[in-house]
């Protein structure tokens, strides 16, 4: 058997996959929201998650608050800061620009506001059937607890990312 052949029967038997499952490489936690320490005195709490799509973008744009970086949007995942009450900016990486794109939010003492990183991998692409290409364009959405919770729930949890 030649080497590529051997390689297409590891692939067609599900055996690499099975290796690498087997590897121990460990993903993320999911987020416990009991483990979560509450909001400190006079500061605010942003959360940032992304639904797991992962034809849309595997880009890791960095998510800002007034142009300062906070942390970076992962598939799948989902982290927090507590951030100084006051207005902020909300913007993550993006190749493509639109309109309404990132929000312009006030944030409170005590408050928790919850920021869904969307991706739109059409915004800009082009080539041909043999060599396509796409540019990811990154949106944030401002999102309801009850809908911001579940999915955060279901999310790998990113403590420290950023």
């Amino acid at each position: 058997m030649q080497p590529a052949d051997a390689l297409r029967w590891l692939r067609r038997t599900g055996v690499i996959g099975l290796l690498v499952a087997l590897c121990g490489c460990a993903s993320p936690p999911t987020v416990n929201t009991s483990q979560i320490p509450p909001v400190p005195a006079g500061m605010a709490r942003v959360w940032f998650y992304r639904i797991d799509a992962p034809y849309t973008s595997q880009g890791r744009p960095y998510v800002r608050l007034n142009g300062a970086p906070i942390g970076i949007s992962e598939d799948g995942g989902a982290f927090y800061r507590d951030v100084p009450s006051g207005q902020y900016y909300v913007t993550v990486d993006s190749y493509g620009v639109d309109i309404n794109q990132f929000p312009h939010v006030a944030l409170t003492p005590g408050e928790t506001m919850y920021f869904q990183v969307i991706g739109s991998r059409y915004w800009e692409s082009g080539g041909s059937s043999r060599d396509d290409w796409t540019r990811p364009t990154f949106y944030v959405w401002v999102m309801p607890p009850q809908i911001a919770g579940p999915a955060i729930d279901h999310s790998q949890f990113y403590p420290s990312a950023g």
